[in-house]
């Protein structure tokens, strides 16, 4: 039965599919019968992956088998601090990729927990509560406010029912229920209003359904499926890594043979040689790689902490560097979930209202005047009204910060948020609901009705009784006989009639919520019934609310415009209202296309592929539709970050390039399916992520830089010399040595080199874009073969002048190849030239420089070291030849391109 329009079908013919009674329900037996067939009411879960090998996989990575050869290699070479080293980094790898796969397992057990643990149904002719698991189709389940729904049901009986379903659907406020069929099939969940869907909850009323779908065949079992059947996308950085290790294994491996050939071919010593291979083949193969990818992005999270990001998944940090597109929920992300009230219209004259969520301050204007709304008398009757014809409650509660820290208190609505809306109103015009209803006793309330969509409540104040009344403006207006004008009441003719519904249509076109106000004064006698309270009333005027923008994403928006990154808007709620804020937000451009969950649905793949360039805003969409629109959006080549806190996002979030989710707002679903979590759910905050996200990638591609082309500079020096018939330049444990040194502090300390002040003046790189992009390829070879040739000549010229002191020559050589790749780190710092940025703005990359000299100096001076690294002192002329010669890759190549740039400076200013 899972492919039935259940909201399309009467209820006589659900009745009659499911062979139950409204009034009896079923009976046991029957219920024990379908429990059976149709299974537990639970969400269930794929084959469970045990943590143990969910460890182990962790090991089948590519880099990681080669990590682990090397292991081997260094622990037979005597080298154990290299082999330590190796073993612990991939352990580290091991563990947190561990934490992020068994975290995204735990998923489906949020969704789980979102789930009721009781359920009242009929039975046998009699209300009863059972375990949600026992609920089967066919079930009539009672429901009422504090509920929540344990399956999905077609109603058949409603009194005020109001359902929270923002978690499913995205709307922003509780949906209405009504129990007519409806006739359109291809309908958003939102719109399904005779429907009540497992997991949402019940903010007020009660009503009747028939069970229709239990466990996996709900909306949302549908989502638990998705969530397990899609695929989480790997990172760029990742798969650019992985692409990257096997060429450079590859390549070392196949380079090192052929020195290790050469040298034997020159009739060197076949056991040195393979010693000298071995050692040359460690020290080209990047192992420390991973670990300073790692701990480069494990700085950039702890940065990103500070700035309210929290990342769940490292890599994830790079991918927002190279997002082209932010498909960003409305509800709690781009406004506050916070219904307020912003607008009034009373008797001809607008107000605005200021203020910020359900904080009770906020001034009043009519115009650019302020006024105050206690010395006006329809403003302040208004207020009273809409308070004391109210049930929400405001109130000051704590958040918990923390031992150190101190508790802030925030506002809170208890009850509905369009009331709560109301309470907050009254209290920035000093009308406390507390204060008012000391004064004013409730003698009897008339409940919001759906065929009425009038709320009423009867006050006294001593002798004085009056009648409060609030509901939807057009109807409302039909009830009342006069109107407050010019503060004054006067008779409600058709020409006032018709000042109001130009107001009314004016608010609904600004994707304003809106509501009536009316009252009258008892004079004679008690009013009984509704009908007699709710005539002859005097109509006070409209407060036109909204779910307003937050005040710092419009900044946020115009930031990622010029980083070159489109925000898309994604939400369940209304197609006006939708349209409203992204025009606020500037988020739709004149010629943005706006679509709805039915234009969705009716589009073929060809056609919506074609637009969905141009689509900026979706409304009224389901959770099928996000996926959707982001596998589009990828298909089109666009790196996606997805935003959402509701249940209905976290498929979309596990499917995007970087799923984020709201830390405040957001649900345990969506926080578990994603990438990263903002802890103050601001959108802003985005900005900040992608601008470490940016500098994170470079900087990983400024120690690839730095890595790659000084272990050319160290293959070519070995190479070359073997070519030659040179004896060996450097021995093993000199080139270990140089591995150990340079690319350890130095290459860590370019990780967190700080981020250059344009780059979110930049576009988005292409997700394609291949590591050695931008000429990187070419920085990498051109400073690796001078460093190699320069190594290699002051090991010639040393060995010239001194023929029988090959030591002294390998010390020139081994400190040439550490100066040079020590001066050469601070090229690696910008891809213009090493005069491009300040020398001493790094401390920690000057720290360790000045640590690796340190050590090569032990190494050279220390009597103890000198047998063992093959050493001998150098004296100050040697010092001046490795320094300068040490200099040349980097000061040739940076000054060649300071002058090419100053040429074409000067060019452009002859030419203007």
């Amino acid at each position: 039965m899972t492919n039935y329009k259940w909201h399309t079908i009467p209820i006589n013919e659900i009745q009659t599919m499911f062979q139950v009674d409204k009034e009896k329900g079923l009976s046991s037996k029957s219920a024990e019968k379908l429990l059976q067939e149709y299974g537990a009411n639970q969400l269930e879960q794929g084959e469970v992956i045990s943590p143990l090998t969910i460890f182990l996989n962790q090991f089948k990575d590519f880099m990681v088998l080669v990590l682990l050869v090397a292991t081997l290699i260094s622990g037979l070479l005597g080298e154990y601090t290299d082999a330590i080293t190796i073993i612990a980094i991939v352990i580290i790898n091991a563990i947190l990729g561990f934490i992020q796969e068994y975290r995204a397992e735990r998923s489906l057990q949020a969704l789980k927990e979102m789930t009721a643990p009781n359920a009242k149904v009929v039975r046998d002719g009699k209300l009863t509560i059972i375990p949600a698991l026992e609920v089967v189709p066919g079930d009539i389940v009672y429901l009422e406010t504090g509920d929540r729904v344990p399956a999905d049901v077609r109603l058949f009986e409603s009194h005020d029912l109001y359902i929270e379903e923002s978690v499913l659907t995205g709307e922003s406020v509780p949906v209405n229920k009504i129990i007519d069929t409806i006739t359109y099939e291809n309908i958003p969940l939102g719109d399904q209003k005779n429907m009540a869907f497992m997991g949402t909850l019940i903010t007020r009323g009660v009503g009747y359904g028939i069970v229709v779908a239990t466990g996996m065949n709900t909306e949302m079992g549908k989502i638990a499926d998705l969530i397990q059947t899609t695929e989480e996308m790997e990172t760029p950085l990742q798969r650019k890594l992985d692409q990257l290790g096997k060429i450079l294994v590859i390549l070392s491996i196949a380079l090192t043979v052929l020195v290790v050939v050469t040298g034997i071919w020159h009739g060197h010593n076949a056991y040195d040689m393979f010693l000298a291979g071995v050692s040359l083949a460690v020290a080209a193969i990047p192992e420390g790689l991973p670990a300073i990818v790692t701990v480069a992005l494990a700085l950039g999270v702890q940065r990103m902490i500070k700035r309210n990001a929290i990342v769940r998944k490292l890599p994830s940090v790079e991918t927002l560097g190279c997002s082209t597109v932010i498909c960003s929920d409305k509800t709690g992300t781009l406004t506050q979930n916070k219904m307020t009230v912003t607008n009034l219209w009373i008797g001809g004259k607008e107000i605005n209202v200021s203020g910020r969520g359900y904080e009770p301050k906020g001034n009043f204007y009519i115009g650019s005047k302020e006024i105050n709304p206690g010395r006006v008398a329809s403003i302040a009757k208004l207020l009273e009204v809409g308070v004391l014809c109210n049930n929400a409650n405001l109130i000051e509660a704590e958040e918990e910060k923390g031992f150190f820290k101190k508790n802030k208190k925030s506002w809170m609505v208890q009850g509905d948020p369009t009331e709560g809306a109301l309470i907050v109103l009254g209290a920035k015009g000093n009308y406390n609901k507390k204060s008012l209803e000391k004064n004013w006793k409730r003698i009897k309330e008339f409940p919001f009705d759906s065929s009425r969509k009038m709320m009423s409540t009867i006050v006294q104040k001593q002798n004085k009784q009056m009648v409060a009344v609030k509901g939807a403006p057009d109807v409302l207006l039909e009830h009342c006989t006069s109107i407050i004008w010019d503060e004054k009441i006067v008779p409600l003719t058709p020409v006032f009639k018709k000042y109001v519904k130009k107001a009314i249509e004016k608010m609904a076109n600004q994707a304003l919520r809106n509501l009536g106000f009316a009252y009258k004064e008892i004079k004679n006698g008690k009013i009984v019934t509704e009908r007699e309270a709710e005539r002859d009333l005097i109509f006070i005027g409209i407060a036109g609310m909204i779910d307003p923008p937050r005040e710092e994403v419009k900044e946020a928006i115009q930031k990622c415009k010029r980083a070159g990154i489109k925000t898309v808007m994604i939400t369940g709620d209304h197609q006006i209202t939708a349209m409203a804020i992204a025009k606020q937000l500037q988020i739709l451009p004149p010629n943005g296309l706006t679509v709805n969950g039915q234009d969705l649905y009716n589009m073929s793949n060809n056609e919506f592929m074609q637009k969905v360039d141009d689509i900026y805003v979706y409304a009224r969409v389901s959770p099928e539709h996000k996926l959707r629109i982001v596998k589009a959006l990828q298909a089109k080549d666009h790196v996606v970050a997805m935003t959402g806190d509701g249940v209905n996002d976290a498929p979309a979030i596990k499917a995007a390039d970087i799923g984020i989710s709201m830390g405040i707002t957001g649900t345990d679903v969506s926080k578990e399916a994603s990438s990263l979590v903002l802890s103050d759910d601001n959108f802003a905050t985005i900005v900040a992520a992608i601008e470490e996200g940016r500098g994170i990638y470079e900087n990983i591609r400024k120690f690839i830089r730095y890595l790659l082309a000084s272990n050319v500079g160290e293959i070519l020096t070995m190479f070359l010399a073997m070519l030659a018939g040179l004896p060996l330049p450097l021995v093993p444990i000199q080139i270990l040595w140089v591995n150990l040194v340079t690319d350890g502090l130095p290459a860590m300390a370019l990780g967190i080199d700080p981020v250059e002040e344009d780059i979110m003046n930049r576009p988005p790189r292409d997700s394609k874009e291949g590591i050695f992009a931008r000429g990187l390829g070419w920085k990498i070879i051109s400073r690796g073969i001078v460093i190699g040739l320069v190594t290699l000549g002051v090991f010639i010229i040393t060995l010239n002048n001194e023929p029988n002191n090959l030591v002294k020559a390998q010390t020139m050589a081994f400190t040439t190849l550490v100066l040079a790749q020590l001066i050469h780190v601070f090229d690696c710092r910008s891809d213009i030239s090493v005069f491009h940025r300040n020398f001493f703005e790094n401390k920690y990359l000057i720290l360790a420089v000045f640590s690796s000299l340190l050590l090569l100096i032990g190494v050279i001076y220390i009597d103890q070291l000198q047998p063992i690294f093959r050493t001998v002192e150098l004296n100050a002329f040697d010092w001046l030849l490795t320094i300068f010669a040490g200099s040349i890759p980097t000061f040739a190549f940076g000054i060649r391109t300071l002058l090419t740039t100053r040429k074409k400076i000067n060019k452009l200013v002859s030419d203007s």
